[in-house]
């Protein structure tokens, strides 16, 4: 077993070299071809600025090019290493950082995983506010070189184009829907339970043995009991399914208020089918980096990627 995990972790690493590779070679042709005032910085320039603007920040009678670096650039030591940030303002706490093309690719691979091998939109929301020189085209340039995101690219279908689902109040709609993972069992798991606030895309996933009403209302129990009920219930599966998860919640809970509803036209499907699509791709993506099969052990892992992504349907 030990083997296998070391063998693993190889290939992993094999991987993550050779796309560094990669990127690196399609970024300095990019490089070659960019303007002189353009925002990235080669190794030697992030140093040139550094001790730059040191020793702007230390002259007492300075000159146009010191007011000009002080206005863009500031330092900061992190530990012993010193680091090149944006100037903080006042009422602003956030630090945003500008990174040398040398760590480029290391920034942009832990945004990518971090956000569910998400595209272009999730990680410019991931990053923007961390970092002052990552381009878009520097976010556009990391997904063509990542295995499973050419994978899912090459599998997809264009499809038409839907307005987001806008709802006015948090936790007044949500949905459920067990989803099929019959060609990879757990154990006994063999279903997943997505659980959605319409409104805030917020999302609960639970690992389910059987897709019947009663194991999906047992589980909503515990969403409920620390989230608070919805006013309303829908399911993708139907509103006889919708309807019977409620029956049987209100059997253990009495007092419960909550209706079953149903989708309220055919784009609310379409998003629906999206979002647990995207889940079952950001799950078998995390399996197949990690080489593992026990996805109930990711589902924490998904649920966080998806809840810290970008949705377009927020406002």
């Amino acid at each position: 077993m030990r083997m296998a995990e070391q063998n693993a972790v190889t290939e992993q690493e094999s991987r993550y070299v050779d796309m560094q590779r990669r990127f690196y070679e399609e970024l300095s042709n990019a490089r070659a071809s960019a303007a002189k005032n353009s925002v990235f910085l080669s190794e030697t320039t992030y140093r040139k600025l550094l001790s730059d603007v040191l020793k702007a920040k230390k002259t007492a009678k300075k000159e146009p090019r010191d007011y000009w670096l002080l206005n863009r650039y500031d330092v900061m030591v992190i530990g012993n290493k010193s680091k090149l940030i944006y100037p903080i303002r006042e009422g602003v706490n956030a630090i945003r950082f500008y990174v040398p093309d040398s760590e480029l690719f290391h920034v942009l691979h832990e945004a990518h995983l971090a956000v569910g091998h998400g595209g272009r939109d999730r990680m410019l929301k991931e990053l923007s506010p961390k970092y002052k020189n990552i381009t878009g085209y520097d976010i556009e340039l990391y997904p063509q070189i990542c295995g499973p995101c050419q994978k899912k690219q090459k599998g997809a279908k264009k499809g038409v184009v839907v307005m987001p689902m806008v709802f006015s109040d948090f936790n007044s709609r949500c949905q459920v829907d067990p989803i099929d993972f019959p060609s990879h069992p757990d154990g006994e798991y063999k279903f997943i339970m997505a659980y959605q606030d319409h409104l805030t895309k917020f999302v609960v996933l639970k690992a389910l043995k059987s897709k019947t009403a009663e194991e999906v209302a047992h589980n909503l129990a515990d969403i409920f009991t620390l989230l608070g009920a919805p006013s309303i219930l829908q399911s993708d599966n139907g509103r006889e399914f919708a309807n019977k998860v409620v029956t049987s919640l209100k059997q253990h809970w009495p007092s419960l208020k909550i209706v079953h509803g149903k989708l309220r036209h055919s784009q609310s499907r379409g998003s629906v089918e999206r979002a647990n699509q995207d889940i079952e791709n950001m799950l078998c993506t995390w399996m197949q980096d990690k080489r593992t099969d026990r996805w109930n052990e990711g589902l924490r892992l998904v649920k966080l990627m998806k809840n810290r992504a970008f949705h377009s349907g927020i406002k």
